[in-house]
């Protein structure tokens, strides 16, 4: 594949992938898997860290289009995204401890459970329950934030689509409000990402600004279908993307 076909071909899977990311998360089953074929000469540490910088700008775009019209629980929202940051840190410090096939395994049939529960349970997260966050949500917050933060600076697959199963089935949010939440959380798992990535020299920041701004074109896109058609897209939308990853998971478990 020569350069110019290359950089179109990244500039189309960063705008779905942004897409995808912005509605239900996932986005990094595109796009990751782009940059790992147009760009076969670069090491793993810096196709994740150009990945990490796309979509941290995607995640912040596609934050600003949900905050206009969602109405963030910043009381749990803030505990949650500052212990993701820290575990997703820490978990990047610990990659060479884990064993990331059982992980793999492990989230694997945590999807499928997922997948299952959504599709049997018609009116999960259709609508919001308007309630009060005590110290008890706070800490749960705070448990699960820290859970997938250090799977995501770990491993990292399916950890968007964890945090809005989360947000809908612990806390009650309709997937509208999760989704917009989980970017917030992902935020801080990002940005924790790029502290590693960066000052090893692991971002094409070139090749990163064009993917970069195909991703937030695609993540604009994403919020605006998510607020046009509601929880209900969301739900749909969700679900497919669970097919795909417990795809993907499985043929890499199971080849």
């Amino acid at each position: 594949m020569d350069v110019e076909h290359a950089v179109l071909a990244l500039g189309f899977f960063a705008f779905c992938g942004g897409l995808i990311d912005a509605a239900v998360g996932g986005g990094g089953l595109v796009q990751v898997p782009a940059l790992l074929h147009a760009l076969p000469q670069y090491s793993l540490a810096t196709i994740f860290g150009t990945n990490k910088l796309a979509v941290l700008a995607g995640n912040i775009s596609s934050i600003s289009g949900y905050l206009k019209r969602i109405k963030i629980r910043w009381k749990l929202m803030l505990p949650t995204m500052l212990a993701a940051f820290l575990f997703s840190f820490l978990g990047a410090l610990s990659v060479s401890l884990v064993p990331k096939r059982l992980m793999e395994i492990v989230v694997f049939f945590i999807l499928i459970v997922m997948a299952i529960y959504t599709f049997m349970e018609k009116k999960l997260g259709l609508a919001g329950k308007d309630r009060h966050f005590g110290t008890k949500d706070i800490c749960l917050g705070v448990f699960f934030g820290s859970l997938i933060g250090f799977y995501d600076g770990v491993f990292g697959p399916g950890s968007g689509s964890l945090l809005l199963f989360i947000f809908v089935k612990v806390f009650g949010f309709d997937f509208l409000n999760a989704s917009a939440s989980a970017k917030l959380v992902n935020l801080g798992t990002f940005s924790a990402a790029l502290i590693f990535f960066i000052p090893s020299g692991n971002v094409l920041w070139a090749i990163g600004g064009i993917v970069v701004l195909c991703n937030m074109a695609g993540a604009l896109t994403g919020v605006f279908l998510a607020l046009r058609y509601g929880s209900s897209f969301i739900r749909v939308f969700f679900l497919i993307l669970l097919v795909f990853l417990i795809g993907r998971m499985g043929i890499n478990i199971f080849s």
